[in-house]
């Protein structure tokens, strides 16, 4: 029996884009693709605009919470995408690893959310093909 691909995301609050980027991965997978995320220094919330974007595309992340990152989450990760994260990643080797530079959605309106949320759409998307994972919707 094949286990699950996984992934990881990772920035500094997990609090945005990696929440963003988790929450697609989930939908888009239905279940196939095991997801993480997580913050090398996790917000105290995730971020009210980034669930309202997500929620115009019909997933709710509300109840999702900022978490730390782990040595262990990563090591349990096929692929660790990190945004913007810098020298707080760790590396470990045989683990695949790919760097989004995405604007930080942290005070932005919604205007300027629906772009990055489509950015992370999109590449979330490329990853899945990667992964060998038909998208669900």
């Amino acid at each position: 029996m094949s286990t699950a691909p996984s992934a990881l995301f990772v920035c500094v609050h997990n609090a945005g884009r990696s929440q963003m980027a988790a929450g697609f991965l989930r939908e888009l997978s239905g279940g196939a693709v095991e997801v993480r995320s997580a913050g090398s220094m996790p917000a105290e919330q995730i971020n009210p605009t980034a669930v309202e974007a997500m929620l115009e595309k019909g997933i709710d992340i509300r109840a999702e919470q900022p978490k730390v990152l782990t040595t262990e989450a990563v090591q349990a990760s096929d692929v660790v995408v990190t945004m913007g994260c810098g020298d707080a990643c760790p590396i470990f080797p045989g683990k695949r690893y790919e760097d989004w530079a995405l604007e930080d959605p942290a005070g932005q309106g919604i205007e300027a959310v629906r772009p990055i949320r489509d950015e992370i759409e999109k590449r979330v998307r490329v990853l899945l093909s990667e992964l060998g994972v038909e998208p669900v919707a």
